[in-house]
């Protein structure tokens, strides 16, 4: 792409990564959700990919490497500080953003390991991401139930560990208190709790602990599961949607064939370098 420049491969013998901290599905800064993006040359151990995460204590650092494959522009992965995960949707929108606004373009795409080519275009004054649409059955979970601490009028679940937790109000949404070092215990499941909305036609909250989130601020592979859920719901292809989080994040969401097209805004808060001596 036009005007990128590769990381400096070491500086006073540390190796150096171009870093951005973006707050992604946000219009301003200090809301949304929190995301890292670092440009590499050749992809670090998992182990040091794992500490740098831990080191910035955002839900997720996406970790950027040039495609070599010619399937997409950049290779992409993404690490909470405790683990790589399969799908994040707000810092692969973070890293569009990031790339798009360093390089200019319309459009870019990400080849990921287990969620296929993504693609961030703008839309706008901000992104649309699309992402797969994850399906869900209905089912029982009486075990997830107890530890979230209310009974939700239905159940669905992806056996990739996405369930959505379907309440009647957004009240009892809002008074959710989960028991998290006991939904943690089960997995790194999503725990997607969700109630058709006020303000927006849609609202949820998303309890990741077994991933090293208790509660997420904004979660784009949880709306990747939401879209085709409240799409079905609603008898339409597009609604909007709020995460209840403290920090809080918006989204339309439309169904389009497989596809969930997330549009936000992302607010980039710093831009520097990452030092790391791995």
């Amino acid at each position: 792409m036009a005007g990128s420049k590769m990381p400096d491969p070491k500086v006073s013998g540390r190796k150096s990564f171009p870093y951005w901290h973006v707050d992604a599905f946000a219009s301003r800064r200090f809301a949304g959700n929190q995301a890292a993006v670092v440009v590499v040359e050749e992809w670090p151990d998992d182990a040091i990919m794992v500490a740098m995460a831990e080191e910035n204590k955002f839900a997720e650092t996406a970790f950027l490497l040039r495609d070599q494959t010619g399937a997409a522009d950049w290779e992409l992965r993404w690490f909470t500080p405790m683990m790589e995960i399969r799908l994040c949707g707000h810092a692969t929108l973070a890293s569009g953003h990031a790339l798009l606004d360093r390089d200019g373009g319309e459009r870019i795409t990400f080849r990921t390991r287990r969620a296929g080519i993504l693609e961030v275009s703008r839309s706008g004054a901000g992104y649309d991401l699309a992402l797969p649409a994850i399906p869900t059955q209905r089912s029982e979970w009486a075990e997830a139930v107890a530890l979230l601490g209310a009974q939700p009028a239905e159940i669905w679940l992806n056996p990739d560990r996405y369930g959505v937790y379907l309440f009647d109000s957004v009240e009892e949404v809002m008074a959710l208190a989960p028991d998290m070092r006991g939904l943690e215990a089960l997995g790194d499941d999503q725990f997607i709790c969700t109630a058709r909305g006020t303000d927006t036609d849609v609202v949820s909250r998303v309890f990741v602990p077994g991933g090293g989130v208790d509660e997420d601020s904004f979660t784009g592979s949880a709306h990747a599961v939401l879209t085709p859920f409240w799409a079905a719901k609603l008898g339409r292809d597009s609604f909007t949607a709020f995460q209840a989080s403290q920090r809080g994040g918006h989204a339309t969401c439309t169904l389009k064939g497989d596809r969930a097209i997330l549009g936000g805004s992302c607010v980039t808060v710093l831009e520097g370098r990452f030092y790391s001596d791995g």
